[in-house]
């Protein structure tokens, strides 16, 4: 809860406070420059990165191995690109930082530590779970017996062959 706080209350309020201090110092018309020149930065950063990263679960996902690496930059990206789309400088410094692979790299570790550590799975099990307690997957339910459900009715034992397992 006191996240919520921070996020909504405190993180602008800080912004607003660089963005005047800037002000202050370079001109306002100037800090507006550079608010606009940084997000057309970040905005070509991002949708580089992006596609990379794209390109990166592809080749995975054809070799055959689950994109772990891959899908935690894609989100990571997200997140970057979250904190671009306001404008202020701390967010774009800590979006920045996320767009550039090399400086990415830590926050990826603390990322996969968080999801080995099942910081994140009750997030998602609320999130992903249907009428009943069942699991959707694509177009599949997952029964309670651990059986596979087409939601057309049949029943799938295995997911078919050539497609990549948990």
């Amino acid at each position: 809860m006191i996240w919520l706080f921070l996020l909504f209350i405190v993180a602008p309020l800080l912004e607003l406070y660089v963005i005047i201090q800037v002000a202050s110092v370079i001109g306002g018309w100037e800090t507006i420059a550079l608010l606009i020149v940084e997000s057309a930065l970040g905005a070509y950063l991002l949708k580089r990165q992006g596609y990379a990263t794209l390109a990166k679960i592809s080749q995975a996902v054809n070799e055959g191995r689950i994109p772990s690496n891959e899908l935690i930059d894609g989100l990571l990206l997200l997140v970057a690109g979250a904190l671009m789309l306001a404008p202020g400088f701390i967010g774009d410094v800590l979006g920045f930082l996320l767009i550039i692979p090399v400086t990415r790299l830590p926050f990826r570790a603390i990322v996969r530590k968080r999801f080995e550590a099942g910081k994140y799975s009750s997030f998602f099990a609320a999130s992903s779970t249907g009428a009943g307690g069942t699991r959707f997957v694509g177009t599949f339910r997952a029964g309670s017996g651990g059986g596979f459900f087409d939601t057309t009715g049949s029943t799938k034992a295995d997911p078919p062959s050539g497609e990549l397992r948990p």
